[in-house]
């Protein structure tokens, strides 16, 4: 009971923001716009990849795809401040970023594929389900991206998952709060068929991003997160091998 009356003034509060923000989720033009900025710059990124980053692993390639496919204009900065081989000093912003953008790009995907199965494809109305399940998938995929490296490296499953679990939990949590609380609050009730289903979740996708980015220069800061490696060093050790 108490939870529900939280949720109710929590969503009473933001009742200004969804008013504002759904006309403009739904509207074709806008979200039209959005599409061609998302090819645009997912175009952009390819492009930086292979004329000037070919040294970027090709985990962090996919990683900086999924986070410009989700995040459009604002993606492809990340990537251009954070991201590239060419950065002249690696902060701890930066790492944080790229931190984030690593964990994004796995939760992102488990998002998606929860909202656009539980909510548009199965067509499911209770919001405790759909938030429950999408929850789940974006735990495991946002897992799945630090478990399977550090096996592929050698490390046991057991400690690859204490590891994933140490590290990625309070940014899952938080991204994940954050986004798919964003989703439900601005699209509840849409179908699957409806603009706003789509406009609200990937607006949704870079709200998590930009509630996690703290959590993550938070936890590098304090070493629990490596901040994935410097793409300038791999630079320099990608000329020195050739």
């Amino acid at each position: 009971m108490q939870l529900d009356a939280l949720l109710r003034d929590i969503e009473h509060a933001l009742a200004p923001v969804r008013h504002v923000m759904r006309p403009l989720l739904s509207d074709p033009l806008v979200m039209g716009i959005w599409a061609v900025l998302v090819v645009v710059s997912v175009g952009v990124l390819l492009w930086d990849i292979r004329e000037r980053n070919q040294a970027l692993p090709s985990l962090m390639k996919g990683v900086w795809t999924l986070v410009v496919l989700y995040s459009g204009p604002f993606g492809l900065g990340v990537y251009a401040y954070a991201g590239r081989t060419q950065i002249s000093d690696d902060t701890l912003w930066r790492r944080g970023l790229r931190s984030t953008a690593h964990c994004y790009s796995g939760c992102g995907a488990g998002e998606v594929v929860g909202f656009v199965t539980l909510a548009g494809l199965l067509a499911l109305e209770s919001s405790l389900v759909i938030t429950a399940g999408t929850f789940t998938l974006a735990y495991l995929f946002g897992y799945a991206l630090t478990v399977g490296p550090l096996m592929q490296e050698g490390v046991g499953f057991g400690e690859a998952m204490l590891d994933a679990l140490y590290s990625e939990t309070p940014s899952i949590t938080v991204m994940e709060i954050t986004a798919i609380g964003t989703d439900l609050l601005l699209a509840g009730g849409a179908h699957i068929g409806d603009l706003l289903f789509w406009g609200a979740l990937v607006f949704s996708l870079s709200i998590g991003f930009l509630a996690a980015f703290p959590v993550n220069a938070v936890l590098v800061h304090l070493g629990v997160k490596e901040g994935m490696k410097n793409p300038a060093e791999m630079a320099r050790d990608a000329g020195a091998t050739a």
